[in-house]
């Protein structure tokens, strides 16, 4: 449920960032309002769950009393809630700018959506280290939106011309975010660790290692296609059916890594 949620609101995210990367493009504000929504049911589900298992009686037993004394007394309670407030914005704004087009700005969107990703790891566990919050926001922003603005091009980018005009850019603006989630998720997991030999003695550290492996397998590929794909692309010499095959690769292969993230995010 948590990869699920952690998926809309990463295409939510790229939705919104996509047309500043290629001014051509109109905003998919129906996409956007039918995307946030999923967005904010998922996170009510997460907040449900969460509630279920902090009260001890589950789901099925979880009575409206023991939710609503959840979110009021619960840190973890009131963090979902606010989550749960940033998506419902998101989501009606997007709704009506939907339906009275004209006048509105995927901005608006996109800074809600950015602290809304960012809510929930800048109050985890890092928070209590010093810059914790920091490196943690950063962290989960940097490979939200990595991942939001491929997938969005998977959406929505359709012509070979297009693809050319907007995947340089994104390459380019991958980088810098590739190096950050690599930065920012050592310093996070040599401190959650304290050493080497936890990364292969406990749970928590056998996930890292595997989300390590496939994040370096990301980066392998990334490479790979830097020199091969968007050079093609970019030369309209790659049909626009051949660079959303391999959008569509890459993204699965986030999405991986993304769920080894939610993992980690429940272990913690």
């Amino acid at each position: 449920m948590r990869l699920c949620a952690d998926l809309a609101g990463a295409a939510v995210l790229g939705l919104a960032a996509l047309p500043r990367l290629n001014g051509r493009l109109d905003v998919p504000w129906r996409m956007l309002a039918v995307l946030a929504g999923a967005w904010c049911c998922l996170e009510f589900a997460v907040l449900v769950f969460a509630a279920g298992d902090v009260v001890g009686s589950g789901v099925t037993a979880l009575s409206p009393a023991d939710f609503a004394t959840y979110l009021v007394r619960i840190s973890g309670g009131q963090i979902g809630l606010a989550i749960l407030a940033g998506t419902a914005v998101v989501a009606v704004y997007s709704t009506l700018a939907f339906r009275r087009s004209g006048g509105h700005s995927p901005d608006l969107v996109l800074v809600f959506a950015a602290v809304t990703v960012t809510l929930r790891p800048i109050t985890g566990h890092m928070s209590q280290q010093m810059f914790g919050s920091v490196l943690a926001g950063v962290h989960a922003l940097a490979a939200a939106m990595w991942l939001g603005l491929l997938l969005a091009l998977a959406l929505v980018v359709r012509g070979r011309r297009d693809w050319a005009d907007t995947l340089p850019r994104y390459s380019a603006v991958a980088v810098p975010m590739v190096a950050a989630v690599a930065v920012t998720g050592l310093i996070n997991g040599s401190v959650r660790m304290g050493g080497l030999t936890p990364f292969f003695t406990t749970g928590y550290g056998r996930i890292m290692v595997a989300k390590s492996v496939l994040l370096i397998l990301l980066l392998a590929l990334g490479w790979w296609w830097r020199r091969s794909w968007v050079a093609a692309a970019a030369a309209h010499r790659m049909s626009a059916e051949a660079s959303l095959r391999r959008a569509v690769l890459e993204v699965a292969v986030m999405a991986a890594v993304f769920g080894l993230a939610a993992s980690l995010a429940v272990a913690g």
